[in-house]
């Protein structure tokens, strides 16, 4: 994923031989740390936790009157104006949703960045949150333990979906990185969640590109997403230079060790006995 970092850092790193996941520590120090993510969800490890449904996950997403699709050269991302807020669950405070962004691979078989049990999706959505209540704006909290919460959600090649089709419909207008397109037309992000968003899985991570920060409420839904293959092959087809290039493919960043961090599971089905 790509935050607010200068255009140098964005070209210093990527997913090749040459700058991939790898090599990102030598730069970014925090990619080296021992709270990082993605990670494999080994289910029969997951600790369920009761007290995570004392109060509901919620997401108030307000309807965006209209949004801006970037091609940031790793991903496609879509920046958020209005006051969409995540509350509950794991948080004890307000998230704001800054914006949302995907990972994905170059065929149907790989492309997410968390994997459950060693399963891969064919993508990964990402919707990232700050925490409003302590910090005034994404820039402020980035950094900090308690900084962001971010929605991760799978997806699978299958059916068309709906939510999804509005964006793919602008993605001709950013084909190439650094490309910028505003849609002047309105758009519900809550229409990319699943029907589920109250069984899943959490913990303590990191962003997943560099800088890498371990300031990451992970929010993992139980629950994956279908879009189509030609949905996929949209995102396959985005290009990852300003001029010529190659397509963005395979733009995630493989599980890392999960060291002494425990997950947390909000549901109880094929999670082992173990409670707190």
């Amino acid at each position: 994923m790509r935050y607010f970092v200068s255009d140098t850092m964005a070209q210093s790193w990527g997913y090749t031989s040459e700058n991939g996941p790898h090599t990102w520590a030598t730069k970014f120090p925090d990619a080296a740390g021992h709270a990082q993510s993605p990670v494999n969800i080994c289910c029969n490890d997951v600790i369920y936790d009761s007290a995570l449904n004392m109060t509901s996950l919620k997401t108030t997403y307000d309807v965006e009157d209209s949004f801006e699709v970037v091609n940031t050269g790793e991903s496609f991302k879509v920046n958020i104006k209005k006051n969409s807020e995540l509350t509950g669950g794991p948080l004890k405070d307000t998230y704001r949703l800054e914006q949302f962004h995907l990972h994905w691979g170059s065929n149907d078989d790989h492309g997410s960045e968390h994997t459950i049990d060693g399963q891969t999706y064919a993508a990964e959505l990402h919707l990232v949150h700050y925490n409003c209540t302590k910090y005034g704006s994404f820039g402020e909290a980035v950094d900090k333990p308690d900084g962001l919460a971010v929605l991760g959600i799978m997806i699978q090649s299958g059916a068309e979906h709906p939510g999804f089709k509005n964006l793919v419909d602008t993605m001709r207008n950013v084909k190439s990185r650094g490309q910028t397109c505003t849609v002047l037309k309105t758009f519900n992000p809550a229409s990319l969640l699943p029907g589920n968003i109250n069984s899943y899985w959490t913990y303590h991570g990191s962003l997943t590109t560099p800088p890498c920060y371990e300031s990451v409420q992970w929010i993992v839904l139980r629950q994956p997403t279908q879009y189509s293959p030609k949905q996929l092959q949209a995102l396959r087809s985005l290009l990852n230079a300003s001029e010529g290039g190659v397509c963005i493919q395979d733009n995630f960043r493989p599980p890392l060790p999960l060291g002494d961090r425990k997950i947390r599971s909000s549901f109880t089905e094929v999670i082992s006995s173990t409670k707190i």
